[in-house]
């Protein structure tokens, strides 16, 4: 069935790759990827790619500024062997907060890394929840954005808790939390905050909806270092939020991200494997992880075959 397909993988996420091309019934593609002593990367394909129809499955973390070249190597390795088609599956896209030039004499960083990957090789890009939807726009290339949004609230609506209530952790989150709210059942919730500077930390404000004696669900594309999301937990606490959930696509959990989930009230952080978990992270008590590799593997599954990925979430075929 998949006679022309190739897939490979760098060092950011094997396991993430592994899973897909078990559930497509396809191997792994055999490559060679060297560090030298000098740091510099060396990338070899082992099988031939002429003519096939190649997915590169590389989240660009851990080692954001490692994972981005080796992508970036692979894609021209790829290109020089003359694959006839290069998608680029990047689970996490890193930079996407960098898609604007909201203070002077500042880059767009998501464009820059938008155009480095085309100019690589790539002929298609796969994704999964961009932090700006408009990135998409960057590329002169298809982009396919899915949503691990429906798998996470099928989540949630199984546990069946008592009186949801979805709260979004950011008011610029707001209309992808609506949306999770709707599927889950639930009345929305917003925390507003706002960033004073250009560090991680953000000042909480107020909480516009009510949580009083509810089940809340805390809702973000990713979590970094935990500071907004036990930000809003603490608001939660206070306005009397009875249980508190916590969901995010991306579990990032960098610097003292896991040690302030572990000492929280969360009673479970639901997120997926986009990126690759470290044995530490994936020791938090109350961290559950569920994969995107059924959705990565029928959406390669569709755009080998030139079926619908729309179609996916319902869209019109």
């Amino acid at each position: 069935m998949y006679g022309d397909l190739s897939i490979f993988t760098g060092t950011a996420h094997p396991q993430l790759a592994q899973s897909v091309c078990e559930y497509l019934g396809v191997e792994l593609g055999r490559a060679e990827i060297i560090q030298f002593s000098n740091e510099n990367l060396f990338v070899k394909i082992n099988q031939n790619v002429r003519e096939q129809d190649v997915f590169i499955i590389q989240p660009t973390f851990p080692d954001v500024s490692r994972s981005i070249i080796e992508l970036l190597i692979m894609l021209d390795a790829l290109k020089r062997a003359s694959a006839r088609r290069i998608t680029a599956v990047v689970p996490y896209f890193a930079y996407g907060r960098s898609d604007k030039k909201d203070q002077p004499r500042v880059p767009i960083t998501a464009r820059l890394l938008a155009d480095v990957i085309q100019v690589a090789g790539a002929n298609r890009v796969l994704t999964v929840d961009l932090h700006a939807g408009q990135v998409q726009g960057f590329f002169q290339v298809p982009v396919d954005e899915l949503t691990a949004v429906y798998l996470l609230s099928e989540y949630f609506r199984q546990l069946d808790l008592l009186e949801p209530v979805v709260v979004s952790a950011d008011i610029g989150f707001a209309k992808k939390a609506r949306n999770f709210a709707e599927l889950v059942r639930a009345p929305l919730a917003i925390v507003e905050k706002r960033r004073s500077n250009n560090s991680d930390s953000a000042e909480t404000l107020q909480l516009i909806g009510d949580v009083q004696g509810k089940s809340a669900i805390v809702v973000d594309d990713e979590i970094d270092t935990a500071g907004s999301i036990l930000g809003a937990v603490n608001l939660l606490e206070e306005r009397g939020a009875k249980r508190i959930y916590a969901t995010c696509v991306h579990p990032i959990l960098s610097g003292l991200a896991v040690e302030r989930i572990r000492n929280s009230s969360i009673v479970e952080l639901v997120t997926t494997d986009t990126v690759c978990l470290s044995p530490e992270k994936r020791s938090l008590p109350n961290l559950r992880v569920l994969t995107v590799a059924l959705l990565l593997g029928e959406a390669i599954s569709r755009i080998h075959t030139g079926s619908s990925v729309g179609a996916l979430f319902g869209a019109p075929v």
